[in-house]
């Protein structure tokens, strides 16, 4: 009786191991691209989630429309959330800020494949606002307490802290908003002194830069926060995919994305997630003009989010 319950308690346990075994191999089997192994997008959180998510599920469902792909959106916690979720798989696709591309590519291998663009402009620029009368140049800017938005953004960040340390202004303080409506939040209710936010062209007149993201709640904001100063131009962010992806699946997510601002809706929703007009075609060395900034500051992209 002893050898047969042992014999049987041996034979349980062979049991549930190739059970688990079986689930496993399951598991493993399930398609990229698949509802139970879909395909994740990101999305940079440089502004509201809230927008970012209504918007990015109207790109969603036509991307997987025209793909017959599942594909499910994300909008990470920050900045470096996204490049390091595309260096762990959490990521296969993202819309990522430039400077984030860099960071990415050096770190991950993350390759840059489309470029957003603005009314045939692929570029933008870093700006420095402030509310304060006094403040009226950069110098002004000495001992004041400034907001940035993320380490990892290049308007909100890099560019404009390496243009304050090009013009020898030293801040008395440094905090992060996290988000560029955040940062224009904090200057108009007087809580800093200054700001780093993006800035794109007027259109039709009308200011385009992070002010307008907080218009709603703050109507005068064009009227009580000014602009100090701007950086030299960037370029647009880019659609960056994960190393080791598909390219079958790759080649038919960039012709949807491609293709998105002639559906029903999408222009207008391209424009209120990143304010551009659509996607073209770019290699990795679109970004070089960033990356040579970074050595003209001696250092590379990793020193300045440490």
């Amino acid at each position: 009786m002893f050898i047969i319950s042992k014999g049987m308690k041996l034979m349980k346990k062979i049991l549930v191991f190739l059970t688990m075994l079986t689930a496993l191999s399951c598991t493993s089997k399930h398609e990229l691209g698949s509802e139970k192994n879909p395909i994740h997008l990101a999305l940079v959180p440089g502004q509201d989630s809230a927008v970012l998510m209504e918007n990015g599920r109207i790109l969603e469902r036509w991307l997987i429309e025209q793909t017959g792909l599942v594909v499910k959106i994300q909008v990470p916690s920050n900045f470096v959330a996204v490049i390091e979720g595309l260096g762990s798989q959490r990521v296969d696709f993202a819309i990522i800020n430039t400077f984030g591309y860099i960071l990415a590519h050096d770190k991950y291998k993350a390759t840059a494949v489309l470029i957003g663009e603005s009314n045939g402009r692929s570029e933008y620029w870093g700006q420095i606002i402030t509310k304060d009368p006094k403040i009226k140049n950069l110098n002004d800017l000495n001992g004041k307490k400034i907001a940035y938005v993320d380490p990892a953004s290049t308007s909100g960040y890099v560019l404009p802290a390496a243009l304050l340390r090009k013009s020898n202004v030293k801040p008395k303080e440094v905090v992060f908003a996290g988000k560029h409506d955040s940062v224009v939040t904090m200057v108009y209710q007087g809580q800093v002194d200054a700001g780093a936010t993006f800035h794109t062209p007027t259109e039709n007149g009308k200011p385009q830069d992070a002010r307008r993201l907080v218009l709603t709640q703050y109507p005068d904001v064009f009227e009580k926060v000014k602009i100090v100063a701007m950086t030299s131009s960037i370029p647009s962010d880019p659609v960056v995919f994960r190393a080791g992806f598909p390219l079958e699946m790759q080649n038919k997510l960039v012709t949807a994305l491609k293709s998105f601002s002639a559906s029903p809706g999408g222009s207008d929703t391209l424009k209120k997630l990143y304010h551009i007009t659509n996607f073209k075609d770019c290699t990795d060395q679109t970004f070089d003009p960033v990356r040579k900034i970074l050595l003209d500051l001696g250092k590379d992209a990793q020193d300045l989010v440490k």
